[in-house]
């Protein structure tokens, strides 16, 4: 592989369960090198499924931290054997899965700083964990932590006030205090708990990373209007919890050079910068390239939401972090897990299995359903927590069934209405400018898109978002070589491919009056429909 000499190369890693994945971008922002590690398939030793071990409790899901390492070293030989200049790169950046921890063994610091070029790094570091298998974000075990976290800091929504969210079995702090109730002597060991995200950067620092404001928002432990951690909330989980975290970071922020290490190795320049890496989340944020008032929805399997918000409201559903491109801001997300499945369980018993057919019913009925609507959970949905299939006439009268394409436009328009009634709910306001950009399996449904741009009054655009975490870590990279300089992302990626316009509202959408109706019984109390 030739690399212009002249070119800018910037290198991001995204560190995902299951795998490892590099990017390389020139400075026309192409990609130019992309390869991974499959943790199950190049790395069987360590005999996991899905990258993880799920315990014999099935709420216990962890995953072995020197498999990551040894992945790091493996991806790093093939880029090498490659050929791959890697001279030429001038930054780095990172995304990891959010939530998970790495639990870093007294004296690591410096075996960390001295690793030695002869050796591959897992072979180094093998002595530094002390926790050796590490909890991630599948993990659900810590139910009686959040109880007691939310108890110490005066309840749900007062946590989520704090610190964006309200207590998650997932979220970091969370585990932290498990690790400390049940292993006192493990946590008392234990010199520096990094994030996956902060983990992964301090391989390359050869130093400990500090985490980043983005990432860390995702721990019930930082406050996110100050930026800083918070001391009832540490206290709550572990004692000494602080200088075992460091101080957080703006996610844009240069953490220094690249570490010898890898200059000796492998032939990187040791002006190489390391950028502050962050959770994958918001690295997709960045990869989508959102701009304020902008919303991402992801039509999959769950259909997730990513909102920039200028005066976010944190609310028992959802999840405010700092947003990771510009920290005067935030960015929020939604998760529901009636998605794809339920869209399809619907086509299959009302358009005879096809796309098609499911189209054809949503042209042949009008916005707003004639005044009848609908909610469908077939599992329970996380945002509302609420679960069965609820059905409303023109008069507001609970019915048992609908014609099939009425009961097809039901499905989709209390979909999106939900989505957008619980966006507003955290402070997402629809802007003039607002776009909306649409990503997985059902973004290529037309008509769908055209009950979305209905419902939400914006255009819909579609993206490309099959490396977004790792591409958006990329991008950030490049950012990180000029933030100080009050440069934005939206300057940096100018050059990236524009999203395609999709569908406009219809004429008079936002005028219909059953999207009032819609609004007022999501925001009744689901315990009502039952």
């Amino acid at each position: 592989m030739h690399i212009d000499p002249s070119a800018c190369c910037c290198r991001s890693w995204d560190l995902h369960p299951n795998l490892l994945k590099v990017i390389a971008i020139d400075e026309q922002l192409r990609v130019i090198y992309e390869d991974n590690v499959h943790f199950d398939k190049d790395l069987p030793e360590f005999k996991t499924q899905g990258g993880v071990y799920i315990h014999s409790d099935r709420l216990t899901v962890t995953s072995p931290v020197l498999m990551w390492v040894k992945a790091l070293d493996m991806i790093l030989e093939k880029m090498k054997s490659s050929g791959f200049n890697f001279s030429q790169v001038r930054a780095m950046s990172g995304a990891g899965q959010q939530h998970g921890s790495v639990y870093w063994e007294k004296g690591s610091i410096q075996i960390l700083k001295n690793a030695s070029s002869e050796l591959p790094l897992h072979q180094s570091l093998k002595g530094c964990f002390s926790v050796s298998d590490s909890p991630i974000w599948m993990d659900s075990s810590t139910a009686s932590q959040c109880r007691a976290l939310e108890k110490a800091l005066g309840g749900a929504q007062h946590l989520a006030n704090v610190t964006g969210s309200r207590a998650y079995e997932r979220f970091t702090g969370n585990q932290i205090a498990k690790i400390y109730s049940q292993n006192p002597e493990v946590y008392k060991q234990t010199e520096r708990i990094s994030l996956v995200s902060s983990f992964a950067a301090s391989l390359f620092l050869g130093a400990y990373a500090p985490i980043d404001y983005s990432d860390g928002s995702g721990m019930n432990l930082l406050q996110i209007w100050e930026k800083a951690w918070s001391k009832p909330c540490l206290d709550a989980c572990a004692p000494g919890l602080e200088e075992r975290l460091g101080c957080p970071v703006p996610s844009h922020s240069v953490l220094g050079p690249i570490s010898p290490y890898y200059s000796q190795r492998y032939g990187f320049s040791p002006d190489c910068k390391i950028v502050a890496f962050t959770g994958d989340n918001p690295a997709s944020l960045a990869g989508m390239r959102l701009q304020e008032g902008d919303i991402a929805i992801s039509l999959g399997t769950s259909d997730t939401l990513f909102l920039w918000i200028q005066e976010p409201t944190p609310a028992l559903e959802g999840h405010i972090l700092c947003n990771p491109v510009d920290s005067q801001t935030y960015m929020a997300l939604l998760c529901f897990k009636n998605g794809s499945l339920m869209r399809e369980r619907i086509r299959d018993e009302c358009a005879s299995g096809s796309w098609d057919e499911f189209s054809k019913a949503l042209s042949s009925t009008v916005a707003g359903n004639s005044g009848n609507l609908g909610f469908y959970f077939d599992v329970m949905e996380i945002t509302p927590e609420a679960v069965g299939i609820h059905r409303f006439n023109r008069d507001n009268q609970k019915v048992p069934r609908f014609p099939k394409e009425v009961e097809i436009r039901a499905l989709i328009e209390g979909q999106f209405m939900a989505k957008r009634i619980h966006a507003e709910k955290l402070g997402y306001k629809v802007l003039p400018r607002t776009r909306i950009l649409a990503t997985g399996g059902a973004s290529h449904n037309k008509k769908i898109l055209q009950v979305l741009s209905d419902v939400f009054n914006a255009p819909v655009f579609t993206i490309d978002t099959a490396n977004s975490a790792c591409l958006g870590s990329a991008y950030r990279a490049i950012h990180g070589l000029v933030a100080e300089r009050n440069v934005s992302l939206a300057d940096v990626v100018k050059l990236a491919p524009e999203p395609r316009l999709a569908v406009t509202p219809t004429p008079g959408a936002e005028e219909v009056s059953n999207w009032g109706v819609l609004r007022d019984l999501l925001l009744t109390p689901w315990c009502c429909f039952s």
